[in-house]
């Protein structure tokens, strides 16, 4: 480590972003966005659906398969007024998949629009599901920081709270993107590989990818392979602190299969993260597995990557391979009879990190004085503003909907 990373200024994080360069909407076709290619200090240009031949034969990609929820409610008190509940992560049953199949009550932790406005009270709102009418109720409980517990109540057993919110949620997009959710957003903010229910944001790296660019991949002969990071609303939250030492980042969910550890193993511990949320749950595996190494039977909750934790190890321990990291998990889930890895990650990657399993990153350009921008700028050793001077000079999109880049330092 070359500095402390909670020394930095996140005010050298700043550059110029005009509005007219944020996407607002997808290209019609994902994978005709443009492509940034920084390889070893070297920028150039191509178009994404050219992305494999920039991808080695025999490499491992890393993918994150989680889908995004329609997580907004909307509700209309007696008064008239709207009260807007945004479901961040699920309490009771604190699990997302069997959150999603409760058939008459779920506890979330919730953001709450218009709050000063549900001083108390039970709010109803009146729906048709699977062509039953259903009463949904919310009651707002405890405060948690910025966000309360809000627990749901509804009147007909066949129905499972997933299908309450694929009828009666709307799908969070960006709050940066300043238009309201369209009936198109449900397609195009989904990867086309997303499958397991629990983000409140896309993993918009993988927007870009259709099913020929990763048919092309596999004939190329690199491997494919899948991971969940459920991605939180704290992902927009901007640092507001000086130093980046007072930012708290937020806890993400992470779920990584015994065959995706074997696989990372059979490739040396070198793996290609799409987007960040991958890169997240990669190199939390590293800090993981030294937690394995010291004590094999650590529960879930000890298993929780913290948010300095990478910061401060000893020499020898910071000198531990990867391998041997990923072959603690390995091993931790045989003894246990596991097919999965089941724990969270509060993990700051900032510049002084040093990258352990991710050996090049496909991702989008972020928002100024962000933590992905810190990311970013602890992958290419600092390099990044000449990687964003580059794309705001050559008319690249920006942020969820814009355009992508491949990052090989």
């Amino acid at each position: 480590m070359n500095e402390n990373p909670k020394d930095i200024h996140i005010r050298d994080f700043q550059y110029d972003l005009p509005d007219e360069r944020i996407a607002k909407f997808p290209l019609p076709q994902r994978d005709h966005s443009k492509l940034l290619i920084y390889r070893h200090g070297q920028v150039d240009e191509d178009c994404f659906f050219n992305l494999p031949d920039y991808i080695p034969a025999g490499s491992l990609m890393v993918f994150n398969n989680t889908k995004v929820i329609q997580a907004r409610l909307h509700f209309r008190k007696d008064t008239g007024a709207l009260i807007e509940v945004f479901c961040l992560e699920p309490l009771e049953p604190n699990d997302y998949a069997l959150n999603f199949q409760q058939t008459a009550h779920s506890a979330w932790l919730c953001m709450i629009g218009n709050l000063k406005k549900w001083k108390e009270g039970v709010l109803h709102r009146k729906m048709t599901v699977k062509g039953m009418t259903v009463t949904l109720t919310a009651r707002r409980g405890e405060c948690r920081g910025t966000s309360h517990r809000v627990d749901f109540a509804w009147d007909n057993a066949e129905v499972t709270f997933a299908d309450i919110l694929e009828v009666f949620g709307e799908l969070p997009i960006p709050p940066y993107l300043n238009r309201a959710t369209q009936e198109s957003d449900l397609t195009t903010y989904q990867t086309v590989y997303s499958k397991i229910k629990g983000s409140v944001a896309a993993p918009t790296a993988g927007l870009h990818f259709t099913p020929a660019v990763l048919d092309t991949l596999r004939q190329k002969g690199v491997e494919l392979e899948e991971l969940t990071l459920h991605v939180g609303a704290g992902t927009f939250r901007p640092v507001k602190s000086e130093r980046i030492e007072g930012h708290e980042m937020h806890t993400e969910y992470i779920s990584v299969s015994r065959q995706t550890i074997a696989r990372l193993l059979a490739h040396d511990a070198c793996a290609v993260a799409v987007g960040t949320t991958s890169v997240r749950t990669l190199e939390s595996l590293y800090h993981i597995g030294l937690t394995l190494m010291e004590h094999p039977d650590a529960s879930e909750e000890e298993l929780h990557v913290r948010q300095w934790q990478p910061y401060g190890l000893s020499a020898e321990k910071a000198a531990t391979p990867a391998t041997a990291a990923l072959q603690a998990i390995a091993d931790y889930l045989d003894r246990h009879h596991m097919e999965t890895l089941h724990t969270s990650t509060q993990i700051i990657i900032a510049p002084g990190y040093d990258y352990k399993i991710v050996k090049a990153m496909v991702t989008n350009f972020h928002q100024p004085q962000s933590t992905l921008l810190l990311l970013v700028s602890a992958f290419v050793n600092g390099d990044w503003r000449r990687i964003y001077d580059y794309a705001l000079a050559h008319d690249f999109r920006f942020l969820s909907y814009g355009d992508s880049s491949l990052l090989i330092p």
